[in-house]
């Protein structure tokens, strides 16, 4: 009998043709845009259903209010997550022509940065003259490794469009969690929209684990708390502006 390996599966393979494809292909994940979006969308909606629950209140004006907030924060978040990702691209491209500008005027400062930086790495010797010489040979590569080296940049900036996207539609499709009792105008619609929105964070922060080394358990019981408080917060709201209108 062969006993079965014990040991965790590898998360990609390692042939030669299994790294030319994966070196060969940028992956931008979106993964933050979605839950970030995600959380705020269940955070900010579930506020509202929390204050106006805590005022007592109509549930039609929880669903006017939470519409609102649906289409006008969604939509903010998104176009402030495009023009941050905007200036992702902008700040690469300025910085872009700072190294270009150098290279041509001051090529040998430029080497001794390359230099330096290899050095830093454990280079030495014949060594690293060979990899300044080999750097320095190509403008292109050249630019592209001061730009990861010296300012920390990616190859690639993340897509603007993506990203807000990404931002919009999980504001949009995890907002509408705590909205959903309301709909059926049934006694216990508070009550409900709190399991399900509760629950919607548990969910998000289990998903969050994947990109994570937390547990699945820790990360979604975080999610979860972090929710709970600013809907405490928002119900608290609700009571006292309540109190001080009577």
């Amino acid at each position: 009998m062969i006993a079965k390996s014990t040991e965790p599966k590898l998360e990609h393979g390692h042939t030669a043709a299994d790294i030319q494809e994966r070196l060969a292909t940028v992956k931008h994940s979106y993964v933050r845009d979605w839950i970030y979006g995600g959380i705020d969308g269940a955070v900010t909606t579930f506020a509202v259903v929390s204050g106006v629950a805590g005022a007592q209140l109509s549930p039609m004006i929880v669903l006017i209010l939470g519409f609102a907030n649906l289409v006008a924060d969604g939509f903010s978040m998104a176009a402030s997550n495009y023009l941050a990702t905007q200036s992702e691209h902008e700040d690469y491209r300025r910085l872009r022509e700072i190294e270009l500008r150098h290279i041509d005027r001051v090529p040998e400062g430029e080497r001794e940065e390359v230099r330096m930086i290899y050095a830093a790495k454990g280079f030495e010797g014949e060594e690293l003259e060979k990899a300044v010489e080999l750097i320095t040979s190509d403008k292109e590569r050249w630019v592209q490794t001061m730009l990861t080296e010296e300012y920390g940049l990616p190859s690639e900036i993340r897509s603007p469009v993506k990203a807000a996207a990404s931002t919009f539609s999980a504001f949009i499709v995890c907002g509408l969690v705590p909205l959903v009792p309301y709909f059926f105008d049934i006694s216990y619609s508070f009550e409900l929209a709190c399991a399900m929105t509760g629950t919607t964070f548990f969910l998000i922060g289990a998903f969050k684990s994947f990109w994570s080394t937390s547990s699945w358990l820790r990360s979604a019981t975080e999610t979860l708390v972090v929710g709970a408080v600013a809907a405490a917060l928002a119900y608290g709201a609700g009571v006292l502006l309540k109190d001080l209108a009577t």
